[in-house]
């Protein structure tokens, strides 16, 4: 008896003739009616009717749902259903967000860590827009003068003998750069990360992420990965003392100085200098990852100074293009880098590094250092901080945890679900937050480094008031049980 075939998930063909020639070249010439259309949207401006404005919403709904990685709306709920009308991001600069009706929001978002300089800092335009003028892309055979202007700024402002440095667009990409290069420098091929740790969710940072539920759809990741509790340096320890006993060999050890998506967790501060000793001692590199922590947001240049810790590689990335463009990079030392020098393309990458993105970052660097981020940062988040915890006092049933460094802080809530009515009362209330990818209770504070005072102070306003009716709320609701 001849067995039935298993079931297979694969889509059924399609059956459908192919489409005429007269059909092909009717929908090509309605497609190009329609990006006629869009384009006239991109460029005309902010000269839009209330028509215009209301045809924008409905289609980008549609569009959003239709073409791109649907479920995104349901996860942005408290955006989509804004009052009469979705929340349709049109314009902004420095701390405000203006939707596409003309509602205003303080942005306390940041782009998740971009906005470090603020939206569209007049500098790094105008930086932007002058290279525009002269080369867009790089020819990839002439020599770029902004790429060795970058690096040269990015070696001599980061700590130790840190100086070569490879650019790219985006942190996981920063990090699968820094996991190569310590593969390929250690001549060895395991990795200890961290619980809680992000670090992307490319195939190489994803097997070094710290959180299940990004990691688990996609096994078998990487082989000889290793996980050890963030901020217990006898973990570390042990951790790394059982594999070498057993003969595992491990390239790095790759830790953020502050874990941001995890909820802006601090680590003690013996932690980092203790991990750096451990990675001389077991003669691994010590990688760390600053894509968020960066560029002044911790209210150092690199978070990693506040403890005097330089690494073997560093990743950067969000702030670094300062908000106008894609831009990362990992460093290294010369000697850690000399493996790479035999054959500088084993390593590669189209854009990264391109003109544009690296006039942002040289403006980048210069609006850190002339308005002084950093110690902006320090200071606001001093402010802030004190602010907060005296908010915690007054609702503890609610908010159970203020912590962070600079203006990366982290508000946690009792559970996930007030840290989501929390985010929905601020949004109605015009203060844009969000929580954190791996601790959906924490909403993170993360604004412009050089946010006002007068706007701090409106956010604090308009939190106190949230909490205050939230509390009402949970009062009524478990009289009614």
């Amino acid at each position: 008896m001849e067995q039935q075939q298993p079931a297979t998930a694969l889509p059924p063909k399609h059956s459908a003739a192919p489409a005429s020639e007269v059909d092909s070249r009717a929908k090509l010439k309605s497609l190009a009616a329609k990006s006629a259309e869009y384009l006239a949207v991109v460029t005309g401006g902010n000269k839009l009717d209330a028509d215009d404005r209301t045809r924008i919403i409905k289609h980008t709904l549609e569009n959003f749902d239709d073409y791109f990685n649907r479920g995104f709306l349901h996860y942005r709920k408290s955006v989509a259903e804004a009052e009469d009308f979705a929340a349709i991001e049109w314009t902004g600069q420095g701390s405000i967000i203006e939707d596409i009706m003309g509602r205003k929001f303080i942005d306390c978002l940041g782009g998740f860590g971009v906005y470090n300089m603020g939206i569209r800092h007049p500098r790094i335009i105008a930086a932007v827009e002058s290279q525009l003028k002269r080369m867009p892309l790089s020819s990839q055979e002439l020599l770029d003068p902004l790429r060795g202007f970058l690096a040269e700024l990015l070696g001599e402002l980061t700590p130790g003998d840190l100086q070569e440095c490879f650019f790219i667009n985006n942190g996981t990409d920063a990090v699968e750069g820094a996991l190569k290069l310590a593969r390929l420098y250690t001549k060895k091929t395991g990795f200890i990360s961290t619980t809680g740790g992000f670090h992307g969710k490319s195939m190489g940072s994803l097997s070094v992420m710290g959180r299940a539920v990004y990691r688990k759809p996609f096994h078998p990741l990487l082989p000889n990965m290793h996980f050890v509790d963030f901020g217990d340096a006898k973990d570390l320890e042990r951790e790394l003392k059982k594999l070498h006993d057993l003969g595992e060999d491990i390239a790095g050890v790759i830790l953020e100085p502050v874990q941001g998506e995890a909820g802006a967790v601090v680590p003690p501060d013996d932690y980092l200098p203790r991990a750096r000793q451990l990675c001389d001692e077991y003669e691994v590199l010590l990688i760390l990852d600053e894509v968020q922590t960066g560029m002044g947001r911790t209210g150092r240049n690199f978070a990693c100074e506040h403890w005097n810790v330089c690494p073997d590689i560093l990743c950067l990335g969000k702030a670094l293009g300062g908000g106008v463009m894609p831009l990362s990079c990992f460093m290294s030392t010369p000697p850690i880098w000399r493996v790479l020098e035999d054959n500088p393309f084993l390593h590669s990458s189209t854009f990264g590094g391109n003109p544009l993105a690296c006039a942002a970052g040289i403006a980048a660097i210069n609006v850190m250092l002339e308005e002084n981020l950093a110690r902006q940062a320090e200071e606001k988040g001093r402010y802030l901080m004190k602010r907060l915890r005296s908010l915690q006092a007054l609702y503890p049933e609610i908010l159970k945890n203020v912590r962070g460094k600079g203006l990366l802080i982290g508000l946690e809530f009792a559970d996930r679900f007030i840290g989501y009515r929390v985010a929905a009362g601020l949004f109605k209330r015009g203060v844009l937050v969000a929580g954190t990818l791996l601790s959906a209770r924490t909403i993170r504070i993360e604004p412009a480094l050089n946010i006002s005072c007068d706007l701090l102070d409106k956010t604090l306003e308009r939190l106190a008031d949230t909490l205050q009716e939230l509390d009402k709320q949970i009062e009524q609701e478990a009289k009614g049980k």
